[in-house]
């Protein structure tokens, strides 16, 4: 007997796309809290890799700074695919800059969080873009 998992209750696909192993590490490891499956890549290229092979991918978190393509360079193909367009998309940079924030919103970011940021804030709002219920959002930090 198989039983249905409702849409609220079922595990997310997160993607992480961040070139710092150790802060990949640190938000891989609280959001496996939850009901995410993550999947961890070092750079913009692999990001690309797995969303093109991937169909199930919830939500994306994308660096700003990284090696072949930057978190701007996935977006901006992102939003260009029919398929992708309207995937969540959470910016992380520790730049912060204005001009870059703006190109971010402008291409169709969902969110742009400034590094460093807050692992409990995070796991809230990727819950939040991928429907999770906040029962399960309210993990210890």
């Amino acid at each position: 007997m198989t039983l249905a998992v409702s849409e609220s209750e079922r595990e997310r696909h997160v993607l992480i796309a961040d070139d710092e192993p150790h802060i990949g590490r640190i938000i891989k490891m609280k959001l496996e809290q939850g009901p995410f499956r993550v999947t961890l890549v070092h750079d913009g290229a692999e990001a690309l890799e797995v969303l093109q092979r991937e169909d199930d991918v919830d939500v994306v978190l994308l660096d700003l700074m990284m090696p072949n393509l930057s978190g701007l360079d996935v977006l901006e193909r992102m939003r260009a695919d029919a398929r992708l367009r309207s995937l969540p998309c959470i910016i992380l940079t520790a730049a912060g800059q204005e001009q870059q924030y703006r190109r971010a919103m402008a291409l169709g970011a969902t969110e742009f969080i400034t590094k460093p940021f807050s692992p409990k804030k995070l796991y809230a709002r990727t819950a939040a873009l991928s429907g999770v219920r906040d029962d399960h959002a309210g993990l210890p930090a």
